[in-house]
């Protein structure tokens, strides 16, 4: 089977012009030569603003086909466009996985005079006031949408806190009180209790909201015809109802994928939540990206033959997207913990041109990041990469994790994948190499660095090994040329 590569198909700063979804009907065909099978596309849903980018979210049945929020489209584009796109994507054998928000709404319509009680923000367990009457913005009427593809109308009832009382003016976390108002405890428990993220935060207790939300979940994939889903902050929700989530639309179509951000670098907790959904979705490796995080960081103090210990790709393979960076870790946002320049190369070789993971480019790194800390793309670096996971990184893996500077691995090709198999040798100090063997088979074959960075060839002894060579801090990818 020829293994698959996903792309994020967008980065904090992208221009809010309206065009991101023409862009990518006209990349999609590029992309798919380059190597991309999948692509994750940023959350679709009318949002506070045309400039926001989808967190924010305000009405989940506007696509960017209603005037609301001053603004018809959404900061990607409109509703005909992201049709459009989705297409194109199609045409090509591009799957389509649209972020979905499910934690939270913002941007009300009307104000409510409700009861709350305000809770430590760094401990939502502990109360600091006593109930009282806030004013808050807990009321969702859609007036440039009306009923169409849903009546259901939000307000206070289906959110258990929000974050500002318009009463006193303040800024602060509000627990809403109420019938079977308490915070869900079936999430995470940083902060005492996290589910509580931001804006109002949908109260997943409530059975209306549930059904409401699932409903939503079926309507989407079936307007758009897209084939997965991105969670987004499902640390955040009652894991319960994600799990109902997933099953309720895999009952309908047994091959939707589900992918989530479950912001966790502790691999026990990343399992425990695989179990307790079924593992019906994957999870990102965070884990993985703290990993490779460090090791940009620490340089050759940095043990390689331990980038893979505790991580989701080597526990659990079959669950796990791995990915180097994305529009979180960037720098100046929220999870900042951006791979060094020198690293990304090798990192992006960790993950795909092993046998294992779900790989995903981080669009900000292969077309680079606006802003006000630009940063150029490295498609020239990634590229040879995407070429190499395509043709030749298949077969057997045997790994050479024997040394904290040097390690590499092999890949030992299929019969009936032309020419393929690779080796992969990394440095994260000085120049070196690596004796690996690659089959008595290969004897007398040249292979040559797809990386470009090595100009030398490597001949096959009759032994079947190789010696191949690495430049200092660097990586390189032998094969045999095509």
């Amino acid at each position: 089977m020829e293994n698959k590569t996903m792309m994020q198909f967008f980065e904090w700063h992208l221009v809010a012009d309206g065009q991101h979804w023409n862009r990518l009907k006209e990349q999609a065909g590029k992309l798919k030569e380059a190597g991309i099978d999948s692509i994750w596309i940023p959350p679709v849903t009318k949002a506070a603003s045309k400039d926001d980018n989808g967190y924010g979210v305000y009405d989940v049945y506007d696509l960017g086909e209603f005037d609301q929020k001053g603004t018809i489209r959404t900061k990607y584009g409109t509703k005909q466009e992201l049709h459009d796109a989705i297409e194109a994507c199609h045409n090509v054998g591009i799957q389509v996985y649209v972020d979905v928000v499910m934690n939270h709404k913002a941007a009300a319509d009307e104000k409510e005079t409700i009861k709350a009680i305000e809770v430590n923000p760094e401990n939502r367990e502990e109360e600091i006031s006593e109930p009282h009457e806030i004013e808050a913005w807990t009321k969702f009427t859609f007036p440039g949408r009306g009923d169409t593809y849903s009546p259901f109308k939000w307000n206070f009832q289906h959110f258990n806190g929000t974050d500002y009382d318009n009463k006193a003016k303040k800024a602060g976390v509000f627990r809403i009180i109420g019938e079977n108002k308490m915070w869900n405890t079936n999430v995470d428990d940083e902060f005492g209790n996290y589910d509580y993220l931001m804006f109002a935060n949908i109260d997943y207790n409530n059975e209306l909201v549930q059904n409401e939300m699932i409903s939503w979940g079926k309507w989407l994939y079936k307007t758009l015809n897209c084939d997965g889903y991105r969670l987004d902050a499902i640390k955040h929700i009652n894991h319960s109802f994600i799990k109902k989530f997933a099953h309720s639309i895999l009952e309908e179509k047994e091959d939707f994928y589900f992918v989530g951000e479950f912001w966790k670098a502790d691999i026990n907790e990343c399992q425990e939540f695989l179990q307790q959904t079924d593992y019906t979705i994957d999870l990102f490796d965070v884990p993985l990206h703290y990993k490779l995080h460090t090791a940009s960081m620490e340089g050759s103090n940095f043990d390689l033959s331990t980038i893979f210990e505790g991580t989701l790709v080597e526990d659990n393979p079959l669950n796990c997207v791995t990915f180097v960076d994305n529009h979180d870790t960037q720098p100046g946002e929220s999870l900042e913990s951006w791979v060094e320049d020198w690293f990304k190369q090798i990192a992006y070789s960790l993950i795909l041109l092993r046998k294992d993971g779900y790989p995903t480019i981080f669009y900000g790194d292969y077309f680079g990041i606006g802003g006000e800390l630009p940063m150029e793309g490295k498609k020239a670096a990634i590229d040879p990469l995407l070429y190499v996971r395509k043709k030749k990184a298949y077969g057997n893996q045997d790994d050479y994790f024997d040394d904290p500077n040097v390690i590499g691995w092999v890949r030992h090709g299929e019969t009936e994948i032309e020419r393929s198999g690779c080796a992969v040798v990394i440095s994260n100090k000085e120049e070196g190499s690596k004796k690996m063997f690659v089959g008595e088979t290969r004897s007398g074959e040249e292979w040559i660095d797809f990386t470009n960075t090595r100009k030398d060839r490597v001949k096959i002894g009759k032994d079947g090994f190789g010696n191949f060579p690495v430049n200092a801090q660097s990586v390189s990818v032998w094969g045999l040329a095509d």
